[in-house]
């Protein structure tokens, strides 16, 4: 395979795998969404979107922007090496949490079915990525996640953090600071009136996160 065939290949897998993504954690898939998503242009985005429906491999309708199953196949493929490489660069390499996701974007275009296999056997088989979120498995079955986010959380409850957003660096890095990471316990304190941030505390700490950051986090009884 010539290089800029290589780069388009990577470049398919990369919209596919955001689509895949967007479609299990903020449906309905729009352009907008996967041009956040991958910090492209709205236009880009638009324009890659009609090379994978001559593709055969996504389509758009009133519903918003789905995969074929050829594209699923192909994504969860990606979303598997990409997710297995997470589990390697921090259970392996240290790595911290808000620095694993840009590194293994770059790995999961270069990991081949044996070396998949052998990283999984190696890793233990793991079930779900650093953070929180299902792993597909070899045959590509991907494990639904809690559908709860702190946001939907009452006042006087308390849970357990279940996923973090992984794309998005700088907002990961503060959720590290603040102790709201996979398996963390949280106890809501407030919901302040007109749209205010929650009060949360995590151990001895207090804080308070805005709604919408609060949205991003999924959470499960604990």
């Amino acid at each position: 395979m010539r290089t800029h065939d290589i780069a388009k290949t990577e470049k398919r897998e990369m919209y596919v795998k955001s689509i895949l993504a967007l479609e299990l954690s903020a449906p309905p898939v729009t352009i907008s969404k996967i041009a956040d998503y991958l910090g492209v242009s709205p236009p880009a985005a638009w324009e890659m979107l009609k090379r994978l429906e001559q593709l055969g491999l996504a389509q758009a309708n009133g519903e918003g922007i789905t995969l074929t199953r050829e594209g699923k196949q192909m994504a969860t493929q990606v979303l598997r090496r990409l997710r297995l490489a997470e589990r390697l660069l921090t259970d392996v390499l240290g790595m911290p949490l808000d620095k694993v996701y840009k590194e293994a974007c770059k790995l999961e275009h270069a990991i081949g079915p044996a070396v998949e296999d052998r990283l999984a056997r190696v890793l233990g088989d793991p079930k779900i990525c650093p953070h929180g979120y299902p792993i597909p498995d070899g045959e590509g079955r991907l494990a639904p996640f809690p559908p709860q986010t702190l946001c939907s959380i009452a006042p006087g409850d308390e849970v357990v953090v279940s996923c973090v957003p992984e794309e998005d660096e700088e907002l990961l890095g503060y959720l590290l600071r603040l102790g709201l990471v996979p398996g963390a316990r949280v106890f809501v304190e407030e919901v302040t009136p007109f749209n205010g941030p929650l009060i949360l505390r995590v151990g001895s700490a207090r804080h308070a996160i805005g709604r919408d950051i609060a949205a991003r986090i999924r959470v499960q009884e604990g």
